[in-house]
């Protein structure tokens, strides 16, 4: 059974964002990120992972470009990425970008559903985010 523990905002300055969520809703600071595709924060309120993130590049960003603001994609935890994803695909969902990765490293699957929404699978899960 999938699990739902990550979702991705997209902000125009992470740091900002992520002290607004840290004030308001008492969210936890659990990591951040800084790389050629985009740069975040990430918090977490126990159990799902919270990404703020600005990308910095359009084939990163998908199809709602790297000048949008709001919610981007949300990501499941899955026991068997396989069929997830086959489940996913004969469901309609198609493939965007991503490969698990060998060993227990990070990594995430991207697909989008029939309608063009994103979102995401792994079965390591997210800084943060309760597996259980």
């Amino acid at each position: 059974m999938a699990k739902l523990r990550h979702i991705a905002i997209t902000v125009p300055d992470p740091e900002k964002a992520a002290a607004f969520y840290m004030q308001a809703f008492g969210l936890r600071r659990v990591g951040a990120t800084n790389w050629e595709g985009a740069e975040g924060v990430y918090l977490t309120d126990g159990v799902i992972n919270i990404a703020l993130l600005r990308y910095k590049q359009e084939k990163y960003a998908g199809v709602r470009g790297t000048g949008y603001v709001g919610a981007h994609h949300f990501g499941f935890i899955v026991e068997d990425v396989a069929g997830a994803r086959a489940a996913i695909e004969a469901a309609g969902g198609t493939h965007w970008m991503g490969e698990p990765a060998e060993g227990a490293g990070f990594y995430e699957v991207k697909y989008y559903d029939p309608d063009g929404g994103a979102f995401d699978i792994t079965a390591n899960g997210w800084i943060g985010a309760d597996k259980s």
